[in-house]
């Protein structure tokens, strides 16, 4: 409507705003397209370039229908292509295709037959098919490119022509012929009134020329003057010299990445300085041309009908030096190409080389010379001349047309002259050489394409001139060879015509849709004049060249069925026919040629020049049994002739039909209709071009549109019995669904409308007839009423009434003539349900799915009237089969697979859980199920829309925390699909582990719900569960969770030792076990960073919004990594710099917070208080975790400068997540969050806490790994008896807790400094040992740092003790009487006073002790 309204204004702004409508049009031409969500997968081809020129064309139709100077029939011819026009864009759009009366006008289909109306469809149907079957032939390998000249700016003085060309100079060929454009002296075109505008159409390029890597358009400069440019008046004139070049990449243009035909392109003119004798050349290098150049689709004829304001009359036509792509049939071409390369002369009695000019010719009769498109041909084609060179390369070529009978006794002649620059010496030069070739060849065939060494004779009187004298002679040196092979006799150069010592080189090529350079090929063609070499050119067949074959495919063709029916009464030729047919056909299916199917088609449809007789039967039979010919375009051709011929012999009366044929034919077809891959086609073919269907539905749909309730009435009164009736209505409902939407096109939106209407109304009278006669429980017949309620659900449910759907204007139009006819076919199948009494019963679960459609179509009347149907079954259910839940769970299974298909919506998430709650909660018995169910189908309707939603997002993240919101059975697997995707192996175990924790051991069969969606074996429980512990392990042992796999092993070796006794698999199982163990103890296995992530802000998806989740990051990831990987799944979200919880000023915001904390380790039972390797303990400090801690210092109180670390408190932030890791996802959300404060002096105690134990971790390493590397153990040693960091003692000794005024003040405190103090004095043994260890390991590059350690290590130890006594480590195991619970410090701290104080005795040094350490306490 708006380009419409557009159009409608003023011709000025027509006139002067054309550019920007164009622009306005065809953009809201493609936004409304893509609003209406098309496709444009059926037309590839269809662009916004498309939508552009149809604009264009609209609009110049328009300027001749508002200017008032047509004739009433021109003008009514223009308003037929109009809409035409129109029809066209809709269908390519994928619109509705719009049926008019004869002057161009809508038909209303209430003042309209219903058969009238069908047939207005199928003729305005026929017409667009037929616009795209001829665009889908003509243009879908070929394109043009429109080349306009628009200026020549070169001061050269004399006239001069100018050749362009295509070149491809990776291949170093010319693609196209010349375009010739010839210029005066003056600076001018010679055709004046061609100024500023010279268009040539470089026709039949096809995508492989186009999509080369390089294409150059290319302009030679001939001047055509004098040999030399300032020579005086009596010079010679006329001579053709070469003068320069211009050279343009058109790479971009042909690859379509640049489309703008207004700009001029500058392409600068580069002089041939050796030729051109120009003294100001100066001024040449500012020469050059200006052009113009537009990508066209189509070949020549498609263009000028689509381009008219493009490609006129005046456009000169450039043909492509060679065939196009695809030869359509009817198209008939006889053009050689030749090309002068090159020679070389004797210079003879001359001083100097010649300047040798070639002058061709055509003798005898008519042929024809073109040095270029854009002129008319002429006589003889003069070469250009270099100036004394004696081995002159050309390289031109000219294009000479002959009549295809006249061929036959044609030939090229070449006469070769020396020119001189003094016209009077010019005047006296006669040619001196002469050389010929012959266009056709003895045997018929046309001269070879290629190289050609021609004999040069000598030019010695009239002999050498006289045809019936040198065509007796050889002309290239290949025929001297030939003959001498033929007869034994060396050739004489001195005949009738001398043969010079020069010689001279041309190529041939020759495009001939008639001629043909393959005599077996040509043997068949005129297999008339030579019937008795038939047979054997019919065998020859099949050795000739693929691409020979389809430039003559349509004669090809022909003489193959003209053999067949000319031979008729005989079989001598009926097998080589049928085999020639299958080899060429077959040859088209070949990928190679692939695109002349369209030219078979065609062909079949229209170019049969035999008249198809009896034996054509066993033809079809024979392409029926070939593959190739059955895909679609194909068989929508052959089918119906194979029709055609079938009824045609049958009928035939007049003589003896040929049953065997036929019936061979019909079998043949049958067979592939019993193919699964041809049945739907086969469909489309019958229902779509043989018309039979779509009249007998329009003739069907008007006799019931015309039936009242009266007819109905009457007709049914006709049967005689119920079960008559039984079957009519059987067959009316299997009809029905068969036939909506089925016969008549998805555009012809009128008629399917209509179809409906019309259906609708018939099946409301044939629910009172149901009603009449099958409700009672005698006469009850549930197949009936099944297929009555499957019919109304489809019709509410076919895409032709899905209004939303459409545009407004056009829901609106429908709505005002039809109605919403879902709503009353709706209202109608809620009455029928309630009229079933207590028959419901036997509908349930069958009719839940079906209802559940209908429910999920997005009318909300339709929606709150049927809705309460499913509380109607929960009812049944309970009244008359109290404990079932069938409907329950079919309508969790449903609503998955419907949600999944792309139906239901937040608005019927509302209205389902809305209209079951009220029902339910009026209820005395279902008030509690009925509210469970509506929440659970709620929840689950949540989960689904947010797993359809999230489907395609690139974050995998996002796609498993919706996929793990829906834990059924089949979404497992594609959860853990995601995880293997992303390598999550360890993850992926777990989503299958609860999988098989729903299984037992036993042989009990799967039900359905526990089977992989794509499982298609019948598994026992326990044949599942063993499969999936086995593919657990494997994704375990990849993700390195050896714990976890042993733990599954044992349980799958337990079921093999007692339950199946597979003692094969059980010893594999204990070998896994082994490595698994081996694996703990020696591989690497870096332990994963754990990051707390919170999405704050209305940015994130519901799932994330204002949530804290605990993520465990990938192997070596650090938080900077993870952070990016986080941030670039929304480019929008800011990283927060605080780790605390935002505030509400943000909330509209898109805020990420980031950072790392640590996981708190949980050691089982069977591990604590016991001697355990570090190895083992490691896998607990970041796995089986559900807790994980932050700590920030802060400074409370005043601080002390030279103290600070006596007013550093610690707040700790513990994290408990809702599962434990690892788990079925990389991430938890954090479901508590508690913090605390530590005083300076505990953090100080967990300060040397820590340190203690890392001492202790690597000692271990070190002690039970020689091989380790001593570095780690330098530095750290180095760290704390040197440097004095890392927490070591004399750090601690500057935190002043140990004197007076600290005790006093904190005596709350004395047990924790007590146990800062005995960490102190643990901490010396440990580094003893370090100290011992390195002492053994230490190279000799090292033993000066070691040195130094042990002197430092004394001095330290000698303070520790003399203040806090002496720990020593024994190897014999004290009893300890120490109670952990008597000290308030950390579990932690006590565990690793107890590991150490079991393997050590105290001797305390009580007199310079502030305390006096009790024995009993170690």
């Amino acid at each position: 409507a708006t380009v419409v309204r557009l159009l409608q204004f003023e011709n000025h702004w027509y006139s002067r705003h054309t550019r920007v409508f164009i622009c306005l049009a065809t953009l809201y031409f493609c936004l409304a397209s893509q609003c209406l969500g098309i496709s444009y997968v059926k037309f590839p081809r269809f662009s916004l370039w498309n939508v552009q020129q149809m604009a264009y064309s609209l609009i110049e139709y328009r300027s001749q229908i508002v200017s008032g100077t047509l004739p009433k029939d021109d003008l009514v011819e223009l308003k037929k292509k109009v809409t035409a026009k129109i029809d066209y864009g809709n269908r390519i759009l994928g619109l509705d295709l719009v049926v008019r009366d004869e002057a161009g006008n809508m038909l209303d289909p209430d003042q309209t037959s219903t058969v009238n109306l069908f047939r207005a469809h199928e003729t305005a149907s026929r017409s667009v098919d037929d616009r795209i079957q001829e665009e889908k032939v003509d243009t879908v390998h070929t394109y043009s490119l429109l080349m306009n000249l628009k200026n020549f700016v070169c001061n050269i003085g004399e006239d001069a022509e100018l050749l362009m060309s295509l070149y491809d100079p990776d291949q170093s060929e010319f693609i196209s012929e010349n375009f010739l454009v010839r210029w005066d002296s003056m600076g001018m075109p010679k055709e004046i009134e061609k100024l500023n505008n010279l268009p040539a159409l470089f026709t039949d390029l096809s995508s492989s020329v186009l999509m080369r890597p390089r294409l150059f358009l290319v302009c030679q400069i001939i001047r055509v003057g004098s040999m030399e440019l300032k020579e005086g008046k009596k010079s010679t004139g006329g001579l053709r010299r070469p003068f320069g070049v211009a050279v343009m990449d058109v790479t971009d243009v042909a690859h379509g990445k640049t489309d703008d035909e207004d700009k001029q392109h500058f392409i600068p003119f580069h002089v041939a300085f050796a030729a051109s004798g120009s003294s100001d050349l100066f001024a040449c290098l500012l020469a050059g041309l200006f052009v113009t150049l537009k990508l066209l689709p189509g070949d020549l004829a498609q263009v000028r009908k689509d381009y008219p304001h493009f490609v006129d009359r005046s456009t000169a036509i450039v043909r492509k030096m060679g065939f196009p792509e695809i030869i359509l049939p009817g198209i008939v071409r006889n053009d050689f190409y030749i090309t002068l390369v090159q020679g070389e002369f004797d210079r003879g009695k001359k001083k100097t080389p010649k300047n040798v000019e070639v002058i061709l010719s055509v003798h005898d009769d008519n042929g024809t010379v073109f040095p270029g498109a854009g002129y008319d041909g002429i006589s003889e084609y003069k070469s250009v001349i270099y100036y004394q060179v004696k081995q002159p390369c050309w390289n031109e070529t000219v294009k000479v047309t002959i009549p295809i009978e006249d061929v036959c006794r044609c030939h090229l002649r070449m006469m070769f002259r020396h020119r001189s620059s003094q016209d009077s010496r010019d005047k006296s030069e006669k040619p001196f050489g002469m050389a010929f070739v012959n266009l056709m060849r003895a045997d018929g065939t046309t001269l070879k394409d290629g190289r050609h060494e021609l004999i040069v004779y000598k030019v010695d009187g009239k002999k050498s001139e006289d045809a019936k004298v040198y065509l007796g002679l050889p002309a290239t040196w290949s025929d001297v060879e030939e003959r001498e092979r033929q007869t034994g006799k060396q050739f004489h150069h001195t005949g009738a015509i001398p043969v010079t010592k020069d010689s001279f080189q041309i190529t041939t090529l020759t495009c001939s849709t008639k001629l043909t350079q393959n005599v077996d090929l040509l043997g068949l063609l005129n297999w008339r004049s030579n019937p008795e070499d038939l047979e054997q050119n019919l065998q020859r067949l099949m050795e000739v060249e693929g691409a020979e074959i389809v430039k003559f495919l349509q004669d090809t063709l022909d003489a193959l069925f003209n053999i067949m029916m000319e031979t008729s009464e005989k079989d001598t030729y009926d097998t080589l026919v049928f085999n020639a047919l299958v080899f060429i056909i077959t040859l088209i299916g070949d990928i190679k040629f692939q695109h002349f199917n369209p030219v078979l088609e065609t062909y079949i449809s229209k170019h049969f020049s035999a008249t198809l007789g009896p034996k054509m039967c066993v033809v079809f039979f024979l392409l029926l049994r070939i593959n190739v010919l059955f895909p679609a375009d194909c068989r929508d051709v052959l089918l119906p002739l194979v029709t055609d011929q079938l009824s045609g012999q049958l009928d035939d009366y007049s003589c003896k039909p040929d049953y065997e044929a036929c019936v061979q034919l019909l079998s043949t077809v049958l067979d592939h209709l019993d193919r699964k891959d041809v049945v739907r086609v086969w469909k489309n073919s019958v229902t779509g071009k043989l018309k039979h269907p779509g009249h007998y539905l329009a003739c069907m749909t008007a006799i019931l549109k015309q039936m009242d309730d009266m007819h109905y009435a009457h007709y049914f009164n006709t049967f005689k019995t119920r079960l008559d009736i039984i079957d009519f209505l059987m067959e009316t409902f299997h009809m029905f669904m068969d036939l909506m939407g089925n016969v008549f096109p998805a555009d012809w939106m009128v008629m399917n409308l209509v179809q409906m209407q019309v259906f609708l109304r018939a099946i409301i009278q044939y629910s009172d007839v149901l009603n009449k006669f099958f409700l009672e429980p005698a006469h009850f017949n549930k197949p009936l009423w099944d297929n009555y309620f499957l019919l109304t659900v489809a019709f509410i449910t076919h895409k032709t009434l899905q209004l939303e759907t459409f545009s407004q204007e056009k829901r609106t139009k429908i709505l005002n003539k039809y109605a919403d006819m879902r709503k009353i076919m709706g209202f109608k199948i809620k009455e029928m349900w309630n009229n079933l009494g207590q028959n419901k019963i036997i509908f349930i679960p069958a009719m839940v799915g079906p209802i559940l459609e209908v429910t999920l179509v997005p009318e909300p009347e339709l929606r709150k009237d049927t809705i309460p149907i499913f509380f109607d079954m929960m009812q049944c259910e309970h009244n008359f089969s109290p404990g079932r839940t069938f409907e329950k769970n079919e309508l969790i299974t449903k609503l998955d697979q419907e949600v999944e298909g792309g139906r239901g919506d937040e608005q019927y998430k509302v209205l389902l859980e809305k209209t079951l709650l009220e029902y339910c909660r009026r209820h005395r018995y279902l008030s509690q199920s009925g509210e469970e169910l509506a929440l659970l189908l709620s929840s689950l309707l949540e989960n689904l829309l947010a797993y359809r939603t999230i489907t395609h997002d690139e974050s995998p993240e996002h796609r498993m925390s919706c996929t793990v919101n829906l834990l059924l059975t089949r979404y497992l697997y594609k959860l853990r699909d995601l995880h293997l995707d992303c390598e999550n192996y360890t993850e992926a175990a777990f989503t299958l582990l609860l999988h098989a924790e729903l299984l037992e051991w036993s042989d009990k069969p799967c039900a359905p719900h526990l089977i992989p969606r794509d499982g298609q074996h019948q598994w026992t429980q326990q044949e599942l569960k063993e499969r999936l512990f086995q593919e657990i392990i494997c994704y375990l042992d990849k993700g390195k969770m050896w714990e976890k796999a042993i733990e599954l092993g044992k349980q799958l070796a337990k079921m093999h030792e007692s339950h199946m006794f597979d003692f094969v698999e059980l010893s594999r199982l204990l070998k896994q076990q082994a490595q698994f163990y081996e694996n703990i103890m020696h591989s690497m296995r870096p332990q994963p960073e754990y990051f707390a992530v919170g999405y704050y802000g209305l940015g994130f998806p519901s799932f994330l919004r204002n949530k804290m989740f605990i993520y465990r990051g990938k192997e070596y990831e650090w938080l900077e990594e993870f952070s990016g990987r986080l941030l670039s799944q929304f480019p929008s979200a800011v990283r927060m710099t605080s780790t605390a919880p935002p505030g509400t000023t943000s909330l509209n915001c898109a805020d990420i917070q980031c950072f790392t904390v640590k996981p708190s380790l949980s050691v089982p039972h069977q591990f604590k208080d016991k001697g355990v390797p570090e190895q083992i303990l490691n896998y607990y400090r970041a796995n089986e975790v559900d807790q994980f801690q932050y700590s920030r210092a802060f400074q409370k109180g005043e601080k002390d400068k030279e103290n600070e670390f006596a007013t550093m408190w610690i707040e700790r932030t513990t994290y408990i997540t809702a599962y434990r890791f690892p788990g079925i996802l990389k991430w938890f959300e954090v479901k508590s969050v508690s913090v605390e404060e530590l005083s300076p002096l505990e953090n100080a105690i967990e300060t040397m806490e820590s340190t203690n134990e890392k001492v202790s971790n690597l000692v271990q390493k070190q002690a039970c790994d020689p091989s380790l590397s001593i570095n780690p153990l330098s530095m750290m040693l180095n760290g704390i008896v040197d440097a004095a960091v890392m927490g070591g003692w004399p750090t601690m000794r500057r935190l002043a807790f140990f004197n007076d005024t600290f005790i006093q003040q904190h005596p709350e405190d004395h047990e924790r400094l007590e146990v800062l103090k005995q960490l102190i004095a643990l901490q010396m043994p440990l580094l003893a040992d370090g100290i011992h260890i390195h002492g053994e390991k230490a190279t000799e590059q090292l033993k000066p740092l070691h040195n130094r350690l042990v002197t430092c290590f004394h001095e330290l130890r000698e303070k520790v003790e003399r203040q806090y006594g002496v720990v020593t480590l024994v190897r014999c195991q004290m009893q300890t009487q120490f109670n952990p619970k008597e000290v308030p410090v950390r579990v932690r701290t006590l565990r690793l006073l107890s590991e150490y104080f079991k393997n050590m005795t105290y001797v305390p040094r009580s007199e310079e002790s502030v305390f006096k350490p009790n024995i009993d306490f170690y």
